[in-house]
């Protein structure tokens, strides 16, 4: 069965054409009027759209790579959020190419009067900082097409041994990514204060990375469902399933995020306590804990009992407050450097975020349909239709 049938209404194309617009144009504006807000928040809209991306590659390759079955039959959704990758990195690349002096160490060997010395002298080099980016993307690209245009040979033929295939390069994309996006969250991120450092900001990065993409992918399995109810076979186990994960990787975003501050905080080290000391103190405090609520206080005392889990309605409500809490969550470590002493938000990061958003969407529409929305030749989409019953 294919997708054809799958169309969003012409009215919220319209809507979403009409942010691309506003985006584009909120983009260009900015590199003339406002560069010192529109480059980070292009920046912040890159990486948000590419952790999306990366998060569906990553769902995927998860149930190969444990040979899980129940998600066969919405295996679709995380592929089509996968194929969308290239955009996320090629706004990176904009960024990065066009812009590199956006990180205060491009150009200098020295930050706020402390040089550069031994290991941070090199890698802080941009021939070696866009070299290493370069290879981040490739990589993941590289693994993401792999994976999806084997999933979609299946399609034509069958053959178990596609799953084989994946099986293989998903372990291999595990493995990659690891080190790749810990790396990347260090270089992208956290070099915009080069004398801050965290050890487990990597580890964090990748927690808010996989709860946002949680979250997208309920939202848009949701979505689709409702568009085309006879095309996705989802049951109320499958929902349910998804919110476990929602709620414990929810939680695991929580314990990260105490780990970093309690341990910063205990240490009172000042290369470290300089990084949340603008954070918690003035306008900026309201939105650091704004954060933590946003990204688990609210998920987890709603997702508590187990008919939340399997109500569409309330996990729309429940996805569309993680997706704004990792905005944020990404808002906070971008902005305050730029900003100053107090949060802002206008026209420059509504305009460039919204724009980032409905592009997203609407190729991820046009990704549904190059293939069947359910796998109908997986060897295990059986165990997936019959899951729970």
């Amino acid at each position: 069965m294919s997708a054809e049938n799958l169309k969003l209404p012409e009215g919220v194309a319209r809507l979403l054409k009409v942010l691309i617009a506003v985006g584009g144009v909120t983009f260009l504006a900015g590199v003339f009027q406002a560069p010192q807000r529109v480059w980070p928040d292009l920046l912040m809209a890159s990486f948000f759209l590419l952790g999306l991306s990366l998060a569906g590659t990553f769902f995927v390759a998860l149930q190969y790579i444990t040979g899980a079955g129940w998600s066969v039959a919405f295996r679709r959704i995380p592929e089509a959020m996968a194929a969308l990758l290239p955009m996320g990195a090629l706004g990176l690349g904009v960024v990065l190419l066009l812009h590199p002096r956006l990180y205060p160490w491009v150009g200098t060997s020295a930050v706020g009067g402390e040089p550069f010395r031994g290991f941070k002298q090199v890698w802080l080099s941009l021939p070696f900082f866009l070299a290493r980016s370069a290879i981040y993307l490739a990589s993941w690209i590289a693994f993401t097409l792999a994976i999806v245009r084997t999933s979609r040979r299946q399609d034509q033929d069958g053959d178990p041994s596609h799953t084989h295939r994946n099986v293989r390069l998903s372990a291999g994309f595990l493995v990659v990514f690891g080190v790749t996006f810990t790396l990347a969250s260090f270089d992208w991120i956290m070099s915009l204060e080069p004398r801050w450092y965290s050890t487990i900001f990597g580890i964090y990065n990748f927690a808010g990375m996989f709860l946002g993409g949680l979250a997208a992918l309920i939202l848009l399995l949701i979505w689709v469902q409702r568009l085309a109810p006879a095309q996705v076979v989802v049951t109320d186990g499958h929902l349910h399933d998804l919110g476990k994960l929602l709620f414990a990787f929810s939680t695991f975003w929580a314990y990260i995020w105490f780990c970093q501050y309690m341990l910063i905080w205990y240490a009172n080290i000042p290369e470290e306590t300089s990084y949340f000391v603008q954070r918690v103190h003035g306008a900026w405090g309201p939105l650091f804990l704004l954060n933590l609520l946003l990204n688990w206080a609210v998920p987890f005392l709603v997702l508590l009992p187990r008919r939340t889990q399997q109500s569409p309605s309330v996990m729309v409500k429940v996805t569309t407050v993680i997706l704004v809490g990792r905005w944020l969550d990404l808002y906070l470590m971008i902005l305050p450097p730029f900003v100053g002493p107090r949060p802002v938000l206008g026209v420059w990061e509504i305009g460039l975020m919204a724009g980032a958003t409905a592009l997203f969407a609407l190729l991820l529409f046009d990704a549904l349909h190059k293939a069947p929305l359910v796998p109908w030749k997986d060897p295990y989409l059986g165990e997936s239709l019959h899951y729970h019953t």
